[in-house]
């Protein structure tokens, strides 16, 4: 890699209730808290995968930007209860595993695993916000 590569750093998905987005990205799928700024629902949760410290998922309440307007966070709040507002792919060596542990922690199961047409096998739930969380197979 080169001096000037660029890499992903943090991505950004909303959260509803912090305390439940922690049950789930931490409890349920293994990620480690990083940074947890703030207080009530104005809270920013820094998750991510133990392993890989340059990666991140920041848990942010939606619509917390003074420039947005009632009826653009009116539509953010449907869009989010519709699960069409934010998404995340992850990826696991073992699908079936990960899948069983999401499943028991009391997720909110979308798609069993399964493999797609296209050449993947992968499952999706959607976290307590109602962010697709889709989880592929490692090859």
């Amino acid at each position: 890699m080169t001096n000037d590569a660029i890499t992903i750093h943090s991505g950004f998905l909303p959260h509803t209730d912090p305390e439940a987005s922690l049950a789930f990205y931490r409890d349920a799928l293994g990620f480690e808290v990083r940074l947890d700024v703030g207080q009530g629902a104005m809270r920013w949760l820094t998750v991510g995968p133990p392993g890989q410290p340059d990666v991140a998922i920041v848990l942010a309440p939606p619509a917390a930007d003074p420039g947005i307007t009632d009826d653009e966070r009116r539509t953010i709040a449907e869009m989010m209860a519709k699960g069409t507002y934010a998404a995340v792919l992850l990826a696991s060596n073992d699908l079936d595993a990960a899948f069983d542990r999401l499943q028991a922690s009391g997720a909110e199961v979308v798609q069993e695993p399964v493999d797609q047409p296209y050449g993947v096998r992968d499952c999706a739930f959607r976290d307590p916000a109602g962010t697709m969380v889709r989880i592929q197979q490692r090859p």
